[in-house]
């Protein structure tokens, strides 16, 4: 099932760095790897957080975080928060066009 696979997301956690290491038995190094990656993680947070205060002081409007294959939506019989998949990752997959997803590891 963590079989590495060829033409996949750049995001997939298979391409993990840490997890890599980590099946190598190399422990520290996965864990600090897995540290860097968690705290490049925080920052982009943190950066998103700071760019939606700035605009709600001057009064802008500021896009939230959209993922790239889901959207939240609320499930029409539960009432309870959902991602509902868009669509376009297989044919993204199959053209091996990833340009459009952010760089995370």
């Amino acid at each position: 099932m963590n079989e590495p696979e060829p033409g996949v997301a750049p995001t997939d956690s298979r391409l993990r760095p840490d997890q890599r290491l980590m099946e190598e038995g190399k422990w520290d190094e996965a864990n600090s790897k897995k540290l860097e990656l968690e705290e490049k993680q925080r920052a982009v947070r943190r950066k998103r957080e700071a760019q939606l205060e700035k605009a709600m002081q001057q009064g802008l409007s500021y896009e939230e975080y959209q993922p790239k294959w889901f959207q939240k939506t609320q499930d029409e019989i539960t009432g309870t928060l959902i991602h509902k998949y868009l669509g376009e990752y297989w044919e993204k997959k199959e053209q091996g066009d990833w340009s459009g997803c952010p760089t995370i590891f």
